[in-house]
């Protein structure tokens, strides 16, 4: 292995960003020699790992939720840094094929097989399907053109240049979370504004505030506040629910400190033209911190692009309570071992059955009795999280799974397909998935005393993995911190859930919103 080399500009450098020293080298020795992929035992599957609440237990589970929320516990957090290049990514082509963009050789080009072409076709025959189509038309028009005129001639070049190019509209720069999504009464509704109505239903206190908080790529957040902004007006003047809400929110950046480090082919850091070290975004696992900085109580974590039409909320909004409910019902069962623990009153076996019976540690890791005090204490006092988990129907994404730890004992974790080793066994396992990760959790990060976790102690940093990039056409090796949902939380309380598909509609393309579930029927 080639050993890196920091010079002292470059430990300079990387300190001004709140990287230190032996951070920096940590990073280029998981660089040039990662740790082997976590190992997969099985899938949770319901019943081992995975449980089905009781129809007759959802509505005790939502008043007990409904209390914590009217007493203002509940926070929503969303990660929106992500652009909407990836949802555009199969129009973004034309851009630089204006000729190719014209309707008659679309239709030749897909009659041959062009899936590119077909796309392009797909999208400009449903133009009015989608929300952000008044927009395109306004947009055009500005322009002194026509939309309709446009697509009668077949010059779907220049619409997509409008929609999509830096001149107009730049859908392809935008943060999906300022794209419309739906329509609605009233008018277009961006990601952002169906996650404030989102918020309507389950974290307004009794005082009527909603708190989300968002984190933004860099240089948006006067963007942001400008959007919601007009978001909660557009909300407050169309929603009879927002009148009187108070929408508290927060955005925050991915900090510098969390980027990290990639590695040349020659084993040494990438380094830029002028001979700086790169640095890139580690990941969405380095929102860790932000989530840290929240102080807050119970969270909820969403992606930006899994929200649904007011005729298809409710569902969501069931579950939500419903999950909450049963976090809470959680928490407090492991609230009283602890605080049993703590007073000396001999709760040291009904925290060790808690343990083994709900939590799953396996029975060989309880040490002698003399020891056990402080095992139940160290392993019942750690944030929890309840993970809404779909049955399996494709989509790309991570799952629940039991994965081996250092001990050889078994954990439930949520594990990406890009962590698993690609041996035949463990892809087996993978392909054998039940369910499906759709980013669906209430968190609850404070002890039994109320005070915040440190939730950087219960990550696992081996989970970090490499993966193979470029920068420029220059190949490198980037390196990704343990996903916010995966390795970041490896070491808290999980337990997993079965939630109905109908919760999750996510937006990954722009013909997502095609769906049955974007059009609101």
């Amino acid at each position: 292995m080639v050993e890196a080399e920091l010079s002292p500009e470059d430990l300079g450098h990387l300190r001004n960003r709140g990287i230190s020293p032996r951070d920096a080298r940590r990073q280029l020795r998981f660089l040039n020699a990662p740790p082997p992929p976590q190992r997969l035992l099985r899938p949770c599957t319901l019943g081992d790992g995975i449980r089905r609440l009781r129809p007759g237990g959802y509505v005790a589970l939502e008043r007990r939720f409904s209390e914590a929320v009217a007493s203002g516990r509940i926070t929503k957090f969303v990660p929106a840094s992500g652009a909407a290049s990836r949802m555009f990514r199969s129009l973004s082509p034309y851009l630089e094929r204006p000729r190719e963009a014209q309707r008659d050789v679309l239709e030749a080009a897909a009659a041959a097989g062009d899936s590119g072409a077909t796309n392009v076709l797909r999208f400009a025959d449903n133009l009015q399907r989608f929300a952000f189509y008044d927009d395109l038309r306004e947009a055009v028009a500005g322009l002194g053109a026509s939309l309709g005129g446009a697509l009668h001639q077949g010059d779907l070049g220049f619409v997509l240049r409008v929609l999509l190019g830096p001149e107009a509209m730049a859908y392809a720069r935008m943060p999906k979370a300022l794209i419309p999504f739906h329509s609605a009464d009233g008018g277009p509704r961006t990601a952002l504004a169906e996650h404030l109505v989102e918020a309507l239903g389950y974290t307004q206190d009794k005082d009527h505030r909603c708190r989300l908080h968002f984190t933004v790529a860099t240089g948006e957040i006067a963007r942001f506040e400008t959007r919601s902004k007009e978001a909660i007006e557009y909300l407050q003047g169309n929603l009879e629910a927002a009148a009187e809400t108070h929408f508290e929110l927060g955005f925050s950046l991915q900090h510098p400190a969390t980027d990290t480090l990639a590695l040349a082919q020659d084993g040494q850091p990438f380094r830029l033209s002028d001979g700086q070290l790169l640095l890139r975004p580690g990941g969405h696992g380095a929102l860790l911190r932000n989530l840290h900085e929240l102080n807050a109580d119970l969270v909820f974590i969403k992606n930006v692009d899994n929200v649904a039409p007011d005729s298809l909320r409710l569902p969501t909004l069931q579950w939500k309570r419903r999950l909450g409910g049963y976090l809470l019902d959680l928490q407090e069962e492991i609230f009283q071992r602890l605080r049993a623990l703590e007073n000396r009153s001999g709760g040291e076996g009904k925290a060790i059955e808690f343990l083994v019976e709900e939590l799953r540690i396996e029975p060989q890791l309880i040490p002698s009795p003399e020891s056990r005090w402080s095992f139940a204490l160290e392993q019942l006092n750690r944030p929890i999280r309840v993970c809404g988990v779909v049955a399996n129907t494709g989509e790309p994404g991570g799952g629940p799974f039991w994965v081996e730890g250092k001990n050889g004992s078994g954990s439930r974790q949520i594990v990406e397909a890009a962590q698993i080793d690609e041996t035949p066994e463990q892809q087996e396992i993978l392909a054998a998935a039940t369910h499906f990760n759709p980013v669906d959790l209430v968190c609850g990060i404070r002890d039994f005393r109320g005070k915040p976790f440190n939730l950087k102690r219960y990550v696992d940093p081996a989970t970090a993995f490499v993966s193979d990039k470029d920068h420029h056409g220059r190949p490198l090796k980037a390196l990704e911190q343990p996903g916010l949902w995966n390795g970041a939380m490896a070491h808290w309380h999980t337990l997993f859930v079965e939630v109905p598909s109908e919760t999750f509609s996510p937006v990954k393309t722009v013909f997502d919103l095609l769906r049955p579930e974007h059009q609101g029927s």
